[in-house]
C-alpha cells in the first residue's frame, strides 16, 4: 500500500498524523509519501529530520491539491494507494478493515470511513450524494441543514443513511480515498484543472461511471481535524470550493441540466460570498462597534443622572456632548486594539488593560482643554466605570456563549488533564513548561483503574474532568491507542477541550472548530513574533518613532549620515513598507516581518559579510524570541546614525 500525504504549513499536525500511519501500518508493507508544496513553516527540515524513512517530494510552488497527489501517485509503487490528508489521525485497526472490505467486496473501485473532527462531532462529508441542481439550491437556502435527515433536503450527505452502516454512496471524501491501483490505472487520477476541492468529487463519479461502487466504511473511525490548510468560512475557501463545482458541471453535466446546475452554482457563489464577507466584516467590526455602543449608551446615562440628580445647577451644552462621547469612544477602541482585546482569544488582561489606558487618555486629554471646554470631571469618571462594567458583562456572557474563546493559559486555577501512562505523562509535562502552562496540569489519568500517580482511570476520565473542573484534556498516543483516543473522543463530545500528542513526538494538536485553524504547542522555542500581541505592538511602535522623527525632523537631518534616505525610510515605515529593526536574512521558520532599516546585531549590508548562514539565523532567532519594545529602542538607539543607510 501507499500512503500519498499532501502537505502545506501543517508540519505539527502532518507529524501527529504520520505517528497514527506508523501505529495503523503494522503488520502491513505501507510505503509513504509526503508531497509538500511550498510550505514556509519549515515543514521540510522538520519532517525529514523526525521521519527519515518517508518519501518526500518538495514542489518549489503550490501546485493544488491534484496535481501534488498526481506526483505522489508518480512516485509510488503500492498495490492500493490511499490519498491521506495530513490532519487526520487514524486508528490502528483503519488500514487492516479497509484491505479486508476490498477482499470481500470485488466490486469496490474506492472507499472513505466514518470521519469525526477533534471534538468528535460526526463529520458529515464521510458520506456524499453528486451535487445535482436540486442539490445545489437545497444546500444553498439552508434545507439541507434544517432537514438533515431528511431523503430529499438532505440528500447531498446522504442524512437518511446511518452513520454507524456501511453504505454504497456516490462521492469518497478526499481526506480519506482509498482506491486499488487497477482502478486508477483504467479511469486516471485526480484532474489537475481543479486546484483544491472537487477533485475527489470527480474522481468518484468516473470510478462509479467505469462500472466500479464507492463505499462509505464505518467499521473504522479516524479524526480528521478540517480548516488546517483553508479557513472554510473564508471568502477564498468560498471562491475555490464552488468554482470547482462550476467546473465539474461544465465537465459532466450537459444540456438543460447543466444551464440550470451553472446558475444554481453561480447564484450560490454570490449568496455565500457575501455571507462570507458579511461575517468577515462582523468579525472585524462586530465587537469594537458593540463596544462603542456601550460607551455612548453609559456616558449618556451618567450623564442623564448626573445633570438630573447631583448637578442640577449645570447645563452641558449638546454640542459638546456629542463631541466629548464620541470621542471616548473612538479612544477606548483605539486603546482597546492595541491592547489585543480584539484578538479571537479573549484576555481578561488586556480587557483590563484596554479600560485602563483609555480612562487614563481620556482623563489626560481633558485636563488639556480649556476651560470654556470642560464639563463634568465626575460624568467622566462614573461613565468610564459604568463603560467597564458594560463592557466586562458583554464579554463575560460572549464567553459562556462560546463566541468568545478563552486561552489556555489565562485559567486561574489549573485545570488540563492528561491521558497517559507516566512517560507519556512526563513529555506532555516537559512540553507545556516549555511554554509555561505546566502550573495548569491537574495530573494523570491513568490507563487502568488505580495506577499509582494517577488521579482517575481510564474509565472514569469523564468523571474526573466534571470533578476537577478540567477544561482541557491531552492524550498521549504510545501505551494508549488511537482507536481508544478516538473512541473516547467521539463520547467526551463537548464536554472539554480535546489535544493528542503521540508519545515521541514534539507537539502537542487541535482543534475546536471545523472553520478555523487549530492549536499547535512544540518543543520549539515560542516566538514573541509569532503572536499577535507583540506584532501589533511592533508595528505600533514603528508608526510611533516615525511620527516622532518626522516632527523632530531638524534635528535628525544634522545628526543622521544620509539624511535624505532617512526621510525616505520614515515615509516607508509609516506606509507598511518597512520596520526599523528587521531580520538579517528572512527564513521560512521565522514569523514574516517587513524588510529592516536595521538588523537585530545593527545596520547596513556591510555586518552581514563574512558571516555564516547558520550564525545569521540564530540572531533572527533569537531577536524573534525575545522581542519586546524595549529591545529595537535600545537597537535603535546603539545604532541612531545609521538610520539613514
Amino acid at each position: 500500500m501507499s500512503v500519498i500525504i499532501v502537505n502545506y504549513n501543517v508540519r505539527f499536525f502532518l507529524e501527529q498524523c504520520l505517528h497514527s500511519l506508523r501505529a495503523a501500518a503494522r503488520g502491513l508493507a505501507v510505503e509513504a509519501i509526503v508531497v509538500d508544496n511550498n510550505s514556509t513553516d519549515g515543514s521540510p527540515e522538520y519532517l525529514k529530520a523526525r521521519f527519515p524513512e518517508l518519501i518526500y517530494q518538495f514542489n518549489t510552488t503550490n501546485v493544488g491539491f491534484a496535481k501534488a497527489c498526481n506526483q505522489g501517485l508518480a512516485l509510488s509503487k503500492g498495490e492500493y494507494i490511499l490519498f491521506l490528508n495530513p490532519d487526520t489521525l487514524l486508528a490502528e485497526d483503519s488500514l487492516h478493515v479497509c484491505l479486508d472490505f476490498f477482499r470481500k467486496h470485488p466490486k469496490a473501485g474506492g472507499l472513505g470511513v466514518r470521519m469525526i473532527d477533534g471534538t468528535g462531532t460526526f463529520l458529515r462529508e464521510s458520506k456524499r450524494s453528486f451535487p445535482g441542481p436540486m442539490t445545489a439550491l437545497y444546500k444553498l437556502f439552508g434545507l439541507s441543514l434544517l432537514f438533515p435527515r431528511s431523503r430529499t433536503f438532505g440528500r447531498y450527505h446522504l442524512g437518511h443513511l446511518s452513520e454507524q452502516a456501511n453504505w454504497e454512496v456516490d462521492v469518497l471524501a478526499g481526506a480519506f480515498m482509498l482506491i486499488p491501483r487497477s482502478v486508477l490505472d483504467e479511469v486516471g487520477s485526480f484532474d489537475e484543472t481543479f486546484f483544491m476541492y472537487g477533485e475527489d468529487v470527480d474522481l468518484s463519479y468516473r470510478i462509479q461511471a467505469a462500472g466500479y461502487q464507492n463505499w462509505y466504511v464505518a467499521d473504522t473511525t479516524i479524526i480528521h481535524f478540517k480548516g488546517e490548510s483553508t479557513k472554510r468560512g473564508s471568502l477564498n475557501y468560498v471562491r475555490l470550493f464552488y468554482s470547482a463545482m462550476n467546473i465539474f458541471v461544465r465537465k459532466h453535466y450537459g444540456g438543460a441540466q447543466a444551464r440550470v446546475f451553472r446558475a444554481s452554482i453561480h447564484a450560490a457563489i454570490g449568496v455565500r460570498a457575501a455571507l462570507a464577507a458579511g461575517a468577515k466584516f462582523i468579525r472585524w467590526v462586530g465587537l469594537p462597534v458593540i463596544d462603542g455602543v456601550l460607551i455612548l449608551l453609559s456616558f449618556w446615562l451618567v450623564k442623564e443622572l448626573w445633570t438630573e440628580y447631583v448637578r442640577t445647577d449645570i447645563v452641558l451644552p449638546e454640542q459638546l456632548i456629542r463631541f466629548s462621547l464620541p470621542a471616548y469612544a473612538l479612544v477606548y477602541i483605539v486603546t482597546a486594539y492595541y491592547a489585543g482585546l480584539y484578538d479571537k482569544i479573549y484576555r481578561r488582561s488586556n480587557f483590563l488593560r484596554a479600560s485602563a489606558f483609555a480612562s487614563l487618555a481620556l482623563l489626560a486629554g481633558y485636563a488639556l482643554l480649556p476651560e470654556n471646554l470642560r464639563f463634568s470631571r465626575g460624568i467622566l469618571l462614573f461613565g468610564a466605570l459604568l463603560s467597564f462594567l458594560a463592557v466586562g458583562a458583554v464579554r463575560r456572557i460572549l464567553l459562556r456563549a462560546g463566541i468568545l474563546q478563552r486561552p489556555a493559559e489565562s485559567a486561574d486555577r489549573p485545570y488540563v488533564l492528561v491521558v497517559a501512562d507516566g512517560a507519556g505523562y512526563a513529555e506532555v509535562a516537559a512540553l507545556l513548561g516549555r511554554h509555561k502552562r505546566q502550573q495548569n496540569l491537574i495530573g494523570r489519568v491513568g490507563l487502568g483503574a488505580a495506577e499509582k500517580g494517577s488521579v482517575a482511570g481510564l474509565a472514569d476520565v469523564d468523571s474526573a474532568v466534571r470533578a476537577l473542573g478540567a477544561e482541557e484534556l491531552i492524550f498521549s498516543a504510545g501505551a494508549l491507542s488511537y482507536k481508544e483516543i478516538i473512541a473516547q473522543t467521539g463520547r467526551l463530545r463537548s464536554t472539554v477541550r480535546l489535544r493528542y500528542h503521540a508519545a515521541g513526538s514534539a507537539s502537542v494538536v487541535g482543534s475546536d472548530s471545523k472553520d478555523s485553524s487549530g492549536e499547535a504547542l512544540s518543543l520549539h522555542e515560542p516566538l514573541q513574533l509569532a503572536l499577535p500581541g507583540p506584532r501589533r505592538d511592533k508595528r505600533l511602535l514603528d508608526v510611533a518613532l516615525s511620527g516622532a522623527f518626522l516632527v523632530t525632523l531638524p534635528v535628525h537631518l544634522l545628526l543622521v549620515k544620509q539624511p535624505g534616505r532617512f526621510l525616505k525610510h520614515c515615509g516607508q515605515v509609516l506606509a507598511g513598507r518597512r520596520t526599523w529593526v528587521g531580520y538579517c536574512r528572512p527564513e521560512p521558520d521565522l514569523p514574516p516581518l517587513r524588510r529592516g532599516v536595521l538588523r537585530p546585531n545593527g545596520a547596513g549590508q556591510r555586518l552581514l559579510a563574512g558571516l555564516p548562514a547558520e550564525s545569521l539565523h540564530q540572531i533572527d532567532r533569537w531577536y524573534a524570541r525575545d522581542w519586546d519594545a524595549g529591545l529595537d529602542l535600545r537597537i535603535i538607539l546603539k545604532n541612531y546614525r545609521w538610520l539613514g543607510l
